[in-house]
């Protein structure tokens, strides 16, 4: 991947809390017409001594905040999920030296355009980003494979069987291609649509706590 580009992050609106010391990072990613603040309610759930580092999605959409732009429901403008992916990446590396946050484990917590931008980072920049959890993703780059090796990314995908915003082919996808280019990928499926309920929840927490103890 080419060099990441330069990132102001004064001019970019996030929020950042502390936790204890010692803690791991999660880094909270908004759905579409979310922001920085409604997302970092997952923190709390999945591990409340974490430090919380919660950017807003900087692509508008209708006055809805997004990560990328999409031709339309389902169908995403790629050239435009790469560069916002090192946008992100840089956002983050970024972050870790303004917060002293380098030697801190990192996991991405995204839902919907959340979830799937932080998938995109992670499978583009797995030097910056290597841990994804991933609720109601699905696969970030159409027919597009721009992946590399992705050896030591870790993902959890946490999707509804009958989703019509993250369809279970393109989550299949996302678990098939990923594989092969050699993540290591954790797919649950609940019954239902599009959201977050309290098993995945508790999946992800479960998943999170299993990876502080390896």
């Amino acid at each position: 991947m080419s060099a990441l580009p330069a990132v102001d992050l004064g001019a970019w609106p996030h929020q950042f809390t502390p936790g204890e010391p010692g803690a791991p990072v999660l880094l909270t990613l908004h759905g579409t017409g979310g922001d920085e603040r409604e997302i970092t309610a997952l923190a709390a759930h999945l591990d409340p001594r974490a430090s919380v580092l919660s950017p807003r999605g900087r692509v508008s959409e209708a006055g809805a905040n997004r990560w990328f732009r999409r031709l339309r429901e389902g169908v995403f403008d790629v050239d435009d999920v790469i560069v916002r992916a090192g946008e992100l990446a840089a956002f983050i590396t970024a972050a870790r030296d303004e917060y002293a946050l380098t030697d801190a484990p990192l996991t991405a917590v995204g839902f919907s355009n959340g979830a799937n931008i932080a998938l995109a980072t992670a499978l583009l920049h797995p030097g910056v980003l290597t841990r994804v959890v991933a609720f109601s993703g699905m696969y970030p780059f159409g027919d597009r494979d721009p992946m590399g090796d992705l050896t030591g990314v870790e993902v959890l995908l946490l999707n509804g069987g009958a989703d019509p915003m993250a369809p279970a082919t393109s989550v299949d996808v996302l678990e098939r291609t990923t594989s092969a280019h050699g993540a290591s990928v954790t797919r649950n499926t609940r019954p239902g649509g599009h959201g977050i309920d309290a098993s995945e929840l508790e999946s992800a927490r479960h998943w999170l706590e299993s990876r502080r103890k390896s």
